[in-house]
């Protein structure tokens, strides 16, 4: 049945991904469909990283998670840390040939911040650690923000990818009664066509205003080379090798460890690697009856090989870390860097005082993202090693990221992605589960730790607060980090300009087809 399933998509991904008679199509393999085309609303890393290429922010993060202007010429700050001023570029044009202007920055903002739109990012810009105000339009070019108190984050916030970049778009992508239509963005790139299941197809924006310099993150120069972008959709990693090797996609943006030795020894290949800010995971519900008790969670942590784990299902490309905040980050310390041993014998013992009779622990995983599989496998072996038994329940990603919205499961091998802010790194499954399900770790007093790091700008007293709050995670074991991953782009000759970066998604701009 796998053979079969594995044939049936490399026909698909043939046939969807023909080569191009024409020099101006760009294809780009996708693991599977986007879930919207909403900026930052019915979102995963997909589908941020098909917007990020139609509408763009007021501002946008660089290759080292430092933030810039995008559509804003530059930002002001008040003495006092309350007020932004974002004086807007001139020359920017949306897809449908209308200037943009301080009004639609306030139009796009204040549905972003009704409750009902469901934004990713509502919440973050609604909270006692930084609470949005007003959003106000002095004349046609120019946005005024005001906050309730200084916020370290708040620029970040409007730039995070997971946020949509808080992307401006212009009011014609609503229907008449309000609902989301499509996206018409200032970007390199406007939304084509989307056939669900196959392809989502871009094309290129002639009058889009680029930056000068070169490109960085999602920022500077994103100009537009090919005419035409498709990202095909292959959720088969060996059908998406082969439909590499074979022409009938130009870049594979995610290439699996295992297969790169074998690409690089093929001529007129390169492979493109860059160390990533995601998280790989292991999350454990604590409202369930057995994992509630913390002595069950040490136990399972304690039964798991975490350096030979990694090393398992990254090819030893990754290195193991238990840590939210990744390796590469300035404020990653030696402390976080710490992997406890396994300790099988103190795994059985912790397991037997928080009640474990035997009973079968259900761990949630898809095979949508191979590593997710994977982890939940090996996890699976290590725990019967120390005596927990276990089932996996391997579910359609759609089904799983519902499940994961819901706080619906026991276990869940699960993946976050780059939030390139070390707050963000905690707050990505920190938070009170009565209102944010999703959350994984609810304590008021790390709650109150990641507020302070989201206020103080002091360095040196925001890396004390994380390490803190690292110990904390240590002992109370709510997840199971693992390590951040490297992503590995591969590109045939004829393609120039592609780079991996930080963020696993591809970026299509700047690069062009040279044949």
């Amino acid at each position: 049945m796998k053979f079969r399933t594995a044939l049936a998509a490399l026909a698909t991904a043939c046939a969807l991904a023909a080569p191009a008679a024409a020099q101006d199509l760009l294809r780009i393999r996708m693991n599977a469909d986007i879930r919207s085309t909403d900026p930052g609303v019915n979102r995963d890393a997909n589908t941020d990283g098909i917007a990020w290429h139609i509408v763009e922010g007021l501002v946008a993060l660089r290759d080292d998670a430092t933030v810039a202007q995008m559509l804003a010429e530059r930002v002001d700050v008040s003495p006092d840390g309350l007020t932004y001023t974002f004086p807007l570029r001139a020359g920017v044009r949306f897809h449908n040939g209308q200037a943009l202007t301080s009004a639609d920055v306030a139009f796009a903002m204040q549905r972003y911040m009704r409750r009902e739109t469901n934004w990713r990012c509502r919440a973050d810009l609604d909270s006692a650690a930084t609470r949005l105000t007003a959003v106000e339009t002095p004349d046609d070019r120019t946005v005024v923000m005001r906050l309730e108190k200084p916020s370290a984050l708040f620029l970040t916030i409007l730039a995070r990818p997971d946020c949509g970049q808080a992307g401006i778009w212009h009011r014609d992508s609503l229907n008449a009664d309000g609902s989301w239509r499509a996206p018409i963005g200032t970007g390199p790139f406007r939304l084509g066509e989307w056939r669900r299941g196959q392809f989502v197809e871009l094309t290129r924006f002639a009058d889009y205003a680029a930056l000068p310099g070169e490109p960085t993150g999602l920022a500077g120069n994103k100009t537009p080379l090919v005419e035409r972008v498709r990202f095909t959709i292959i959720p088969d990693e060996a059908a998406s090798r082969a439909a590499l090797i074979a022409g009938n996609i130009d870049i594979l943006p995610d290439a699996r460890s295992r297969d790169l030795p074998d690409l690089r020894a093929r001529p007129g290949f390169s492979v493109h690697s860059a160390p990533s800010m995601d998280l790989q995971t292991v999350l454990m519900q604590t409202r369930d009856p057995l994992l509630q008790d913390v002595r069950m969670r040490r136990a399972i942590a304690l039964a798991l090989d975490v350096p030979e784990l990694v090393r398992a299902v990254s090819e030893g490309g990754s290195r193991p870390s238990r840590s939210p905040i990744p390796p590469g980050s300035a404020f990653n310390t030696p402390a976080m860097l710490e992997v406890p041993p396994r300790d099988l014998a103190q795994a059985r013992r912790l397991a037997q005082e928080a009640g474990y009779r035997g009973q079968k622990l259900r761990i949630i995983t898809t095979r949508r993202y191979e590593a997710f599989y994977e982890i939940a496998v090996v996890v699976q072996d290590m725990l019967k090693e120390a005596g927990i038994e276990s089932e996996l329940e391997v579910l359609e990603w759609a089904t799983q990221l519902d499940r994961y919205s819901r706080g619906d499961y026991q276990m869940m091998a699960f993946g976050f992605s780059a939030r390139l802010d070390p707050s963000l790194s905690f707050e990505m499954f920190t938070g009170p589960k009565a209102t944010q399900p999703r959350k994984a770790w609810d304590n008021p007093a790390v709650q109150a730790m990641l507020d302070q790091t989201m206020a103080e700008g002091d360095p040196a007293r925001r890396r004390s607060l994380f390490e803190a709050m690292q110990a904390r995670l240590m002992e109370e074991v709510p997840i199971i980090a693992l390590y951040s991953s490297t992503t590995h782009g591969v590109t045939p000759r004829h393609v120039q300009g592609y780079r991996s970066w930080a963020v696993d998604a591809p970026r299509a701009w700047g690069v062009r087809i040279v044949r």
